[in-house]
């Protein structure tokens, strides 16, 4: 799962998917990750609304071995997606949005209210739920 900050949406979407998929490893880096810190207060709040501890995330960079390690990465919008493949071409391939199969971005709530959280909270779970059932299916290959 990748975002710019590693913060906000990537933490969210990290632990939502592993709640629906306990037995796959998933992760989430930043394009320009905040290292180290924590995820965001307001993303720990939603999160922690809809039943998800994600208070132990800490920022890390998307760096060329996630990425070749990784069978697939969600990028939360599509100019995220265009920069993995252009900052990694080999992975060209394994890059999706989210958002991909329904055509819709995760927009960045990233020091606005709240509600935008909430909204970023919605389309991220709304994306695991479409890719769940892929991820599933490929994990048996």
């Amino acid at each position: 799962m990748v975002c710019v900050g590693n913060i906000c949406r990537s933490p969210m979407a990290e632990y939502i998917l592993r709640q629906e998929l306990k037995d796959i490893r998933v992760l989430s880096a930043g394009l320009d990750a905040l290292v180290g810190h924590p995820a965001d207060e307001s993303a720990i709040r939603v999160a922690a609304e809809f039943g998800l501890d994600i208070s132990s995330h800490h920022a890390q960079q998307i760096n060329g071995a996630l990425v070749s390690g990784a069978d697939l990465i969600l990028a939360m919008e599509g100019s995220h997606k265009h920069e993995i493949i252009r900052r990694h071409p080999f992975a060209s391939g394994k890059v999706f949005r989210l958002g991909e199969h329904e055509d819709f971005d995760v927009p960045d709530p990233y020091r606005k209210s709240l509600d935008h959280f909430v909204d970023s909270f919605q389309l991220i779970r709304r994306g695991v739920k479409l890719w769940t059932p892929r991820i599933r299916a490929l994990a048996r290959f």
